[in-house]
């Protein structure tokens, strides 16, 4: 049996009243191992667990201690300390897997949950009446950041933005370190007016933050690149590779209209959300350098 954690499918943990209907030798079949009430099954999940790490030796033990215990009919009770050893080493796999999909400073999605993550979301998507949003976020004039207080203190503000954009993702959603300053927010099942008061709260939230109380002078704005679709069942289905270009180029229309600024498109035409709508969008051309 599986479980659902972020995502991602992973065994669920054993219950500790799952010995309660254990049969006493003699009595134990070949069902009842596959339903999970014999050691044998334990030795199995025990030694899938040292493989996943890489303990090839230990698991090949326990491997062999599972068909030595399938080839008898006198299946001994499953000790409690067993069990408990089950359940911290799946606890630990879980964990593991969990942190090995983490950024480690800003402790948002990385790079590999991203795209694991998106493609399968795009997939489901497919012919549903559901749309899809992503937004490429940038820290402006992070470089400045940097140089005028030092990366301690620019670590901390990349922490802080994660912690601000993550307040106001919706149930289904996620945000990933895209690198450096840049960050993505995946939006699933959401209309495309949604996405965008959404990514204009998000810019709002951070440009309202008060960062002097971080360091004195210090300013931060963000600018987003939001770009929705909405496939229908007989049209080609959209990439995550696409979709995030579509976000890129309307990321650097953000920039050149001023920063601090949301941009999405509106049939062939660029539009700027909130307080920056009255600005002109530049074309949504991607070239190196913004």
């Amino acid at each position: 049996m599986t479980g659902l954690r972020n995502g991602f499918a992973g065994p669920e943990p054993l219950r500790d009243d799952d010995s309660a209907t254990v049969l006493p030798p003699g009595q134990r079949t070949r069902q009842d191992l596959a339903n999970g009430t014999g050691m044998a099954e334990l030795h199995e999940s025990i030694a899938s667990l040292l493989a996943s790490r890489g303990q090839w030796r230990q698991a090949y033990h326990h491997l062999r201690s599972a068909l030595d215990l399938m080839s008898t009919a006198n299946t001994p009770r499953v000790p409690e300390q067993l069990r408990h050893e089950v359940n911290r080493l799946r606890r630990e796999h879980a964990e593991a897997r969990e942190q090995s999909l983490r950024d480690s400073l800003t402790a948002s999605y990385n790079r590999r949950y991203l795209d694991e993550r998106l493609a399968d979301l795009l997939a489901e998507h497919v012919g549903s009446d559901d749309g899809l949003a992503v937004a490429l976020v940038d820290l402006d004039w992070f470089k400045q950041v940097n140089d005028t207080y030092g990366h301690l203190l620019g670590d901390r503000v990349l922490q802080r933005v994660v912690d601000l954009l993550q307040e106001v993702l919706p149930t289904g959603a996620f945000c990933a370190r895209y690198g450096g300053e840049e960050f993505v927010l995946v939006l699933p099942s959401i209309e495309p007016t949604a996405a965008i008061a959404l990514c204009e709260t998000a810019r709002s939230r951070v440009e309202r933050f008060p960062w002097p109380q971080m360091a004195p002078g210090l300013r931060v704005t963000i600018s987003i690149g939001v770009a929705h679709e909405h496939t229908s069942a007989d049209s080609a289905p959209v990439s995550a590779e696409q979709q995030l270009i579509s976000a890129d180029a309307l990321l650097y229309a953000a920039k050149q209209a001023g920063r601090n600024a949301v941009a999405y498109r509106t049939g062939t035409e660029v539009r700027l959300a909130g307080i920056a709508a009255s600005r002109r969008a530049a074309s949504p051309r991607r070239v190196a350098g913004y």
